[in-house]
């Protein structure tokens, strides 16, 4: 499996490129609309075909560059099942597989940040997880129809992957590139109580809204057309 882990500096997003060398299919998981140039240049450089851009969920911090990529490469667009994205090509349930190439990526359900959620976990070994669940922490409840405590259902889903899953989420903050389930179980700290714990942690964070929410919300609903 061809996998590159790409930064916006701007909004800490991770973008993900996995691809089939053997066949030069590609996909790209959360592209950002402000480095859609870059993610070009990079599939022209590797000579790779993109066929899907995945969202993990309606994103509040950041536009989507699937829009400008779907006009570009004909690429099509997957959302989470029951993301309110009217305008993306199809979108993809709980357990289900889309291949590219010969890489399986799967979709797991993992509500809580939002009530739409996805992690996708590609070729058995990586996996990306989103805003569900970050390098010793996780995403926020408290917009977007979050829930704490589905969040902690959804964590412990992930937690019972094996240990050696490698974890690649859809931000970090502190330069953190890639952590495993093993490691999140051991050392999150957000994880190291109960359920109740847990609610009680995320209902008292007191987090200021991202930035760009009343812009990115309704944009992303439009597959990043701004």
């Amino acid at each position: 499996m061809l996998f590159r882990q790409l930064f916006d500096y701007e909004t800490y997003t991770y973008t993900y490129l996995v691809a089939d060398p053997d066949s030069g299919e590609a996909a790209l998981i959360d592209p950002v609309i402000e480095q859609v140039d870059r993610d070009l240049k990079l599939l022209q450089e590797l000579g790779l075909t993109l066929k899907y851009c995945f969202e993990t969920h309606v994103h509040a911090d950041h536009v989507t560059g699937t829009s400008r990529l779907r006009e570009k490469t004909n690429c099509l667009g997957v959302v989470p099942q029951g993301a309110e994205v009217a305008c993306a090509d199809r979108s993809v349930a709980d357990g289900e597989v889309l291949k590219v190439g010969a890489i399986e990526i799967k979709a797991i359900a993992t509500p809580g940040h939002t009530d739409s959620h996805m992690a996708f976990l590609a070729d058995g070994t990586h996996l990306f997880t989103g805003d569900a669940l970050f390098i010793r922490g996780c995403g926020r409840t408290d917009f977007q129809s979050g829930d704490a405590g589905t969040l902690y259902d959804s964590i412990q889903k992930l937690f019972n992957l094996p240990p050696a899953t490698l974890v690649y989420p859809g931000h970090d903050y502190r330069g953190q590139v890639v952590s495993t389930i093993a490691e999140e179980k051991q050392f999150n700290p957000r994880l190291k109580g109960d359920r109740q714990a847990f609610i009680h942690l995320m209902d008292n964070l007191n987090l200021p809204n991202p930035k760009k929410i009343m812009e990115a919300v309704p944009a992303n609903q439009a597959c990043g057309n701004v």
